[in-house]
Order: structure tokens, then C-alpha cells, then sequence
């Protein structure tokens, strides 16, 4: 799970409500069915105007994205991976890496590697990874949209919200007694589309989109293993080429490998 989605959220609910308690104000305001209606419905209404019903249905498979710890080849194995293909390759020729394919289960590495056996062209083979990967961003950067939008929507809807809770407690003039808390009833809605606008759909966007650059250069630094080994290289001049995509941090920690 992606723990830091769900510790933001709690973190922001809890900053608001230990803000309101030190400012004296009762929780009790935030129960407000009308509140949670004119944002949260019209928040999803204005996605349903701005986008098409087709993306709409990721929704779901979005959220659970922002909550789910995203399942990439780490890097270091990657590299290690390339390094020992290339040793197989220059041994037993290009061919022999077939019987090894079984083993590799991301679908965007399994058909690379089966078009350099299969003999492709090098530019070929790096023009379908680079459409592949130009598709996959543009999903991404489809469904970052959502959320920003979203985050665009509700602070705006907040605002209504307000005009529509004071127009009710101008109409209560005549009973001092209840106008008080009507006007603060009003700005329920102004401070529920402040909170999910910026503590949850922008960051929510902006999430998805760091998630997205590091899928995309797992899959650069894919790209870069699967033509090197159609171009022969040796394993050294492999793992020099893949470990500039390894943190300088981290590549300490890898112990040097000696061609065979």
C-alpha cells in the first residue's frame, strides 16, 4: 500500500480539525449534508461535463493507483539482469536468450526482447518502445487531468456553495438567534472545496504524474538494455550505459562486474 497517500490525508484532517478546536469552533458545523453535497456532486458533475464517460470509468482504477505501491523491476535488478543477457548472448549468440523470456513477466521488456530474437531492425524495435511509451504518458497525463481539474472545480464550488448558504441565513433576518450559525453553516462548503481541492485532488494529480516519470524511465532505461544487447555490447559497456539511470546515491551499493 502507499502509505503516504493515506498519512496526507489523515495529516490534513487533522490539521484542520485540531485548527478549528484551537479556534474555538464547533465540529458540529462540519456535519452539513448540503455542504457535502453542492461540492462533492457537483465536483463529479463537472468532471462528467469537462471529460469524456470513458475516462470517467478510470476513476476508480485511478484512485486505486494513488493508493496501491506501484510494481516496477527496481532498478539495480535491471541492471544486473542486462548484464548477465549480455553474457548469455555473447557466449551462446542472441538466440539463446529465448529460453529466457519465460522469465520475464513486464509485458513492455517480454516484447522488446522478443523482437531483437526476432531479428528487427534497431530502429524499428526503438521506434514501437518510444510509440509504446508516448501512449502510456499520454494516458497518464490524461488521467493526472482529472484530478487537477477536480482541484480547479471544487474550491470555485466552495464559493457557491457560500452564496448559496448566506442567501438561506439572510432569509432567517428576523431570527437573530439562528443567523449566527447559519453564516457559519455558509462557509462549510467554501472551507470542504478549499480542503479537497488542495489537499487532496491537486496532490492526487501531482502524484500520478511523479508515478508516471518513473515508469517511464524504468522503461527508457528498458529501452537502452534491449538495444544494447541487439548491438552486441559487452556486459561492461551494458552496465556503464544503465547505470547512469541508478541514483549516484544507490550505485555504491552495487558491486562492479567483470565481463566475461
Amino acid at each position: 500500500m502507499e502509505m503516504s497517500t493515506l498519512v496526507g490525508i489523515v495529516i490534513g484532517v487533522t490539521a484542520v480539525t485540531v485548527g478549528m478546536v484551537y479556534k474555538g469552533a464547533n465540529l458540529t458545523i462540519l456535519i452539513n449534508p448540503a455542504a457535502f453535497m453542492i461540492i462533492i456532486v457537483g465536483t463529479a458533475a463537472s468532471l462528467f461535463n469537462a471529460f469524456p464517460l470513458a475516462q470517467i470509468k478510470k476513476f476508480p482504477i485511478l484512485m486505486k493507483r494513488l493508493f496501491q505501491q506501484q510494481k516496477h523491476i527496481p532498478k539495480a535488478e535491471l541492471l544486473r539482469m542486462f548484464v548477465e543477457l549480455s553474457q548469455i548472448a555473447r557466449r551462446e549468440g542472441i538466440l539463446a536468450l529465448e529460453s529466457r523470456l519465460e522469465d520475464i513477466k513486464d509485458p513492455f521488456l517480454k516484447n522488446g526482447m522478443n523482437m531483437v530474437i526476432d531479428g528487427m531492425d534497431v530502429d524499428f524495435v526503438r521506434d514501437v518502445l518510444d510509440a509504446d511509451i508516448a501512449a502510456m504518458e499520454e494516458r497518464h497525463r490524461a488521467g493526472a487531468l482529472i484530478f487537477s481539474q477536480a482541484g480547479m472545480y471544487a474550491p470555485t464550488l466552495g464559493v457557491l456553495g457560500a452564496v448559496v448558504g448566506l442567501i438561506a441565513a439572510l432569509g432567517n433576518l428576523d431570527e437573530m438567534d439562528k443567523l449566527g450559525h447559519a453564516i457559519a453553516a455558509a462557509f462549510v462548503a467554501t472551507l470542504l472545496g478549499i480542503f479537497t481541492g488542495y489537499v487532496m485532488w491537486h496532490p492526487f494529480s501531482n502524484k500520478l504524474k511523479i508515478q508516471s516519470r518513473e515508469e517511464i524511465e524504468i522503461k527508457r532505461m528498458m529501452i537502452e538494455g534491449i538495444l544494447s544487447l541487439q548491438a552486441g555490447d559487452s556486459p561492461l559497456a551494458i552496465e556503464a550505459k544503465l547505470m547512469v539511470f541508478i541514483p549516484q546515491a544507490e550505485r555504491a551499493l552495487l558491486k562492479p562486474r567483470e565481463e566475461t
